[in-house]
């Protein structure tokens, strides 16, 4: 129980009291609790301000019985002053720190806790294409495949995944997939979230990237307005595919288009 008289002793609880906090606000069975430990932190905040600003007085008041460890006066009175100032300046980002935490405690207030989670349907892992390359693009990769491996060929694919952009054109084209597209005649090698097939008898190359969707990919048709979807079907391996970035690789890397 605190004194009200005995710095000292008030200091030495206050101490534990914030220890034992820390320990139990390791984790909360019920997050409703949190917002009436925020108030309780906003009082000792308050609380604290006070303590410190008093704290930096005392230090001013006190400076006549100042002294150092050898007896000087003037050493003790001008690191009293210099304690003094750095407990203002303390107090000062209190004052910041409380305005913060008044902002949590204000936030904090319009969260209606409850006791089961939002329920969220699981994400599924899908194929996206990155680049599907015939004719003389495909060459170019086929030949790379020939003269420095499979590995050098994903290398360079690689560089034509340009992320979010990449992945949204794959969509808007219906080029994603359960699997990455093969045929018998096509070879496959996989590297991480990354799959490419090839086949020198078909002359053609493709680069997939693995990506966690939502189990129902759709888009607004813009032809029956913002309110109407529909959903994304695989393209035909007939079709060709080319992200629209491939271009700048291509001009930057000396490769005719």
């Amino acid at each position: 129980m605190p004194t009200f008289y005995d710095p000292g002793a008030d200091a030495g609880e206050a101490s534990e009291a914030l220890r034992g906090l820390a320990h139990a606000t390791r984790g909360f069975e019920n997050p409703q609790d949190m917002y009436g430990v925020l108030g309780d932190l906003l009082s000792v905040m308050r609380s604290l301000h006070q303590v410190v600003d008093q704290l930096a007085t005392a230090h001013e008041v006190n400076r006549p019985r100042a002294f150092d460890d050898g007896g000087d006066h003037a050493i003790g009175s001008e690191a009293a002053l210099v304690a003094a100032n750095e407990l203002r300046q303390t107090a000062n980002l209190i004052d910041q720190a409380e305005d913060r935490m008044d902002a949590a405690m204000s936030a904090a207030g319009r969260i209606a806790w409850r006791a089961l989670p939002v329920q969220r349907t699981a994400a599924e892992q899908r194929w996206v294409s990155v680049c599907f390359l015939q004719g003389e693009d495909a060459d170019e990769v086929l030949k790379l495949i020939d003269d420095e491996g499979v590995d050098a060929a994903l290398g360079y694919l690689k560089n034509w995944d340009f992320g979010d952009e990449t992945t949204q054109a794959a969509m808007e084209n219906g080029h994603v997939y359960d699997a990455p597209p093969t045929g018998p005649l096509e070879q496959e090698v996989r590297n991480g979230n990354y799959d490419m097939t090839y086949s020198h008898s078909f002359g053609h190359v493709g680069l997939y990237r693995l990506r966690e969707v939502n189990p129902v990919d759709a888009l607004v048709d813009e032809d029956l307005g913002s309110a109407s979807v529909r959903k994304l079907q695989p393209a035909s391996r007939s079709s060709w595919f080319e992200h629209p970035g491939v271009a700048a690789v291509k001009r930057a890397r000396g490769i005719g288009l």
